[in-house]
């Protein structure tokens, strides 16, 4: 019966199941019917990245299976998107993807929400900004409490922190850090104008306050029964009757009175007052603000001189043998002979390390200059003497040298015709020939100056002139002269020989030109702020120049800085004869007038950026001074920190 009974029922769930899976199968199949993500749905799993990187490559990222999702081919131009528009009539809803490249046309809920979101409303439609106000906490007492937690122990208890606190406050006002406040006070506060001696006044505490200069007390002077030394004589008042006003020394005469009672009122009071008056008022106060500068801080800070060694310092040898004053002095470039020029007429030639005349040449006349050859195959010196440059070979030294020096100058062979030239080159006779003259080369007027290209082949020199002619440059190689200027600039002092580079430096009185033989151009003029330039060296370097001067300057020239001095020395009392730099050491030296020459360091740096040291190091005496000339010409040895000196004393003086 049970069975009867349950047998029905049991068939009945079978048919519900069988049922329900049909339902299940039919639902995945339409799902799956229904999706087309397979096709469809292209993710782009690169991430929240800029889409820029990816401009210059044919894909636009990656699919879930890591596959490259390459961009649309897009070859539209503007006709093809023009006609698109004009044509498609979804055009206007259509955009483009970022991460896809594909178009995507936007659905009517899509377009509705981007003007929802455009006008500022919510994105949701059934969201409603504007609900009634739901009141928690009412007026009306409500019968059970909100909360029923029972009250915090600590709510009773009274807190250590806000204990601590106070105690610190406490602390503060019994030590006077903390003041309490004061009650203001409404009473209208008045103050004295000038006030200046207490610093609790307004005006005291003012910082740029300038207090009224105080009126002199009175004297004895002024008191109605004066000391008898105080009363005028007759004599004392009709002076003080004739003085001006502003230059008495007493503005009223003390006079003499029985009593208090007896002294008259004063008639010039008023005036006196309103006098005070003006100069209080009238009379503009400025506070200048004294620098208080420690002296010491304003001299530079050089380095010791000890420090820049080597330099000369002494007196080592004296060359004795002219008898009147040596105007110039030149070295050979092995450093080991000397020659010197003189007003005496002759020409001395000296062993360095001995102080031994070895030759005396007399030329006949005043020696202004003369300039050993730089070239150390070559043994020749040129020698200014009147209107004439003479070539000389001293036959000094190495025997192959001077040897090797005539058959040079023999070698010249004359051109086949006659060239014009500024000044006439003659050979030496035989008797000029055996005193060691080889050249004369002979110009119009006096010569004053010499100077050698550092070559060796080319010499320039400075005539005693005002027209063009002053400054000529010769070539000794093939007896060629020329005038390298068309009209003068300006009465030419001395000339030199940039020792690299292809310049030509003229100093006129107060000018240095700087010209360019190779283009034949000026390229700069140097300001030298000095009345008469006397005279001029180069650096080794050739960035700088130093000029001397007859007023007692030396100028310091940086060619890469400025036109005008970087720095003016005047360390000499009266007039610079002459000025040279060292070829090796960071040295240059002047000398004067005052018979003193002074050795300074001049240390030029490789680093642009950092201007030259130039530190005055040894004044060197030793030269009498005659006929109020003292040192006429310096020079360094081409190799050892040593220095001669020529002095109008007749001698030469070796410092080492």
């Amino acid at each position: 019966m049970a069975e009867a009974k349950g047998a029905p029922r049991k068939s009945k769930t079978l048919e519900d199941d069988s049922s329900l899976e049909e339902n299940e199968a039919l639902l995945a199949q339409d799902e799956y019917e229904e999706d087309s993500s397979d096709e469809e749905d292209i993710r782009n799993t690169v991430g929240n990245i800029p889409m820029e990187w990816y401009q210059d490559f044919p894909h636009i990222g990656y699919d879930l299976e890591g596959k490259k999702i390459y961009k649309p081919i897009r070859n539209k131009d503007e006709l093809d998107m023009f006609l698109e528009k004009m044509e498609n009539p979804d055009y206007w809803r259509t955009v483009q993807d970022k991460m896809t490249g594909a178009d995507i046309k936007l659905t009517d809920e899509q377009i509705e929400l981007v003007q929802r979101l455009q006008k500022g409303q919510f994105g949701d439609v059934h969201f409603n900004p504007y609900e009634p106000a739901v009141d928690f906490f009412t007026h009306e007492v409500m019968i059970h409490p909100v909360t029923n937690r029972p009250a915090d122990k600590r709510s009773f208890i009274p807190s250590l922190i806000e204990k601590e606190k106070v105690s610190k406050l406490v602390h503060a006002i019994k030590m006077g850090w903390i003041k309490p406040r004061k009650p203001k006070d409404d009473a209208p506060t008045y103050y004295d104008l000038w006030a200046h001696e207490d610093p609790n006044s307004i005006l005291g505490r003012h910082k740029m306050h300038v207090p009224a200069p105080k009126m002199k007390l009175p004297g004895h002077e002024e008191s109605y029964n004066p000391p008898p030394e105080y009363l005028l004589s007759e004599e004392e008042r009709l002076a003080w009757e004739q003085q001006e006003p502003a230059e008495r020394r007493l503005s009223f005469v003390p006079q003499q009175h029985r009593s208090l009672r007896a002294v008259p009122a004063f008639p010039r009071f008023i005036h006196e007052r309103f006098e005070r008056c003006l100069d209080l008022y009238l009379c503009p106060r400025q506070r200048k603000m004294r620098v208080n500068v420690d002296p010491e801080d304003l001299i530079p800070k050089l380095p010791k001189p000890r420090d820049l060694q080597p330099f000369p310092t002494t007196q080592a040898l004296v060359y004795r043998g002219h008898t009147s004053l040596v105007r110039c002095l030149s070295i050979s470039p092995s450093g080991q002979w000397l020659v010197s020029g003189s007003d005496d007429g002759s020409v001395r030639f000296w062993e360095v390390s001995t102080a031994r005349c070895m030759r005396t040449l007399p030329v006949g006349g005043v020696v202004k200059s003369l300039a050993w050859n730089p070239n150390p195959s070559i043994c020749l010196v040129a020698i200014c003497v009147e209107q004439s440059v003479l070539l000389v070979n001293p036959c000094l030294g190495d025997k192959l040298l001077y040897g090797a020096t005539d058959q040079l100058l023999e070698s010249y062979v004359p051109p086949e015709e006659e060239r014009v030239q500024p000044v006439q080159w003659v050979t030496a006779s035989t008797e000029e020939h055996s005193r060691g003259i080889r050249l004369l080369v002979q110009h119009s007027k006096a010569v004053k100056q010499v100077t050698w290209h550092g070559k060796g082949d080319y010499f320039a020199s400075v005539v005693s002139d005002n027209s063009n002619m002053q400054v000529l440059i010769h070539q000794s190689s093939k007896r060629w002269s020329q005038n390298p200027f068309r009209r003068s600039k300006g009465l030419v002092q001395c000339v030199l020989f940039h020792p690299i580079r292809p310049y030509f430096f003229v100093a006129t009185q107060r000018y240095v030109r700087v010209y360019n033989l190779l283009k034949q151009e000026l390229t700069k003029k140097l300001m030298s702020n000095c009345k008469w330039v006397s005279s001029m060296a180069i650096h080794p370097g050739g960035d700088n120049i130093i000029c001397g001067s007859y007023d007692s300057k030396l100028a310091w020239f940086d060619l890469d800085l400025s036109t005008r001095p970087y720095q003016l020395l005047r360390h000499h009392k009266r007039a610079l004869r002459s000025v040279a730099f060292h070829r090796r050491y960071p040295l240059f030296a002047s000398g004067s007038d005052d018979g003193t020459v002074i050795v300074c360091h001049g240390m030029v740096y490789n680093d642009l950026l950092q201007n030259p040291l130039l530190v005055p190091v040894k004044v060197l005496k030793g030269h009498a001074l005659t006929l109020d000339l003292g040192v006429l010409d310096v020079l360094f040895h081409p190799t050892q920190p040593w220095l001669f000196s020529s002095g109008a004393d007749g001698t030469v003086r070796l410092y080492t």
